[in-house]
């Protein structure tokens, strides 16, 4: 895949549920892992050529965990011409070692975006960008259903009215592998994941549990999404 292509799968989200406006301040949720990287290089792109202009910005959320250099990640978006915070946290210490969470992600998850929410708001930001693709989509409905007993995913546009934000998700038509290729084919930098409960989680399940249907059932995940692409629930979540 070009970069032209995934620009264009980007667009296409971006068109369809109108996740950017003019003037917007888009920022960007850089983890170091692939999905974020490949999401701020196609949308800084397409910031060059959009018909209505915006701009992109990069904010890592450091969990104090010790054991990640983002010095490629600072690099890489000064090569881009993106403006880059690191934000210093201990999330992983109150996480790890002071709470000893059995299910770490979903308070980690809610320091995490509390965390990158001020920051966007300090930074003059309007919109976050969250690198979720179409994979994740799938996993976390299939998450919601075994594990809460109900019918849910999120939105490919969610106004957050505690904060006045808007969560878009730009990725939603690519899955992860074409992810993967892209990443590799072009060497973007990616960082293994310092969190130790990474591959040991319920999403890792759910992973697992779509590749056997995939397995079994070729074209199981394709047609679950074009099933929650078509339904209500995943209807976009506007400012008021």
């Amino acid at each position: 895949m070009k970069p032209e292509e995934l620009q264009g799968r980007v667009r296409r989200a971006v068109d369809e549920f109108h996740m950017i406006d003019e003037n917007d301040s888009v920022a960007v949720g850089l983890s170091g892992g692939k999905d974020s990287i490949a999401l701020l290089t196609a949308l800084s792109g397409l910031s060059h050529y959009y018909p209505k202009h915006f701009t992109v910005r990069a904010v890592t959320v450091d969990l104090g965990l010790g054991n990640i250099d983002l010095q490629a990640d600072g690099e890489y978006c000064e090569k881009l011409g993106v403006p880059y915070t690191v934000i210093k946290s201990d999330i992983g210490r109150i996480v790890f070692d002071e709470r000893k969470e059995n299910n770490p992600c979903s308070l980690c998850a809610k320091m995490r975006k509390g965390a990158l929410n001020r920051a966007m708001l300090d930074a003059g930001c309007n919109k976050i960008a969250y690198a979720h693709h179409k994979d994740d989509i799938v996993e976390t409905f299939l998450l919601s259903l075994i594990y809460e007993g109900r019918l849910h995913v999120f939105s490919p546009v969610t106004y957050l009215d505690r904060s006045g934000l808007t969560v878009i998700r730009p990725l939603m038509y690519l899955s992860e592998q074409e992810i993967i290729n892209f990443v590799n084919e072009y060497r973007l930098p990616v960082l293994k994941s310092p969190c130790p409960a990474n591959g040991h989680t319920k999403r890792e399940y759910a992973k697992n549990l779509l590749k056997k249907l995939e397995t079994e059932a070729p074209g199981t995940k394709e047609r679950m999404f074009t099933a929650l692409l078509g339904s209500a629930l995943f209807a976009p979540q506007l400012k008021p």
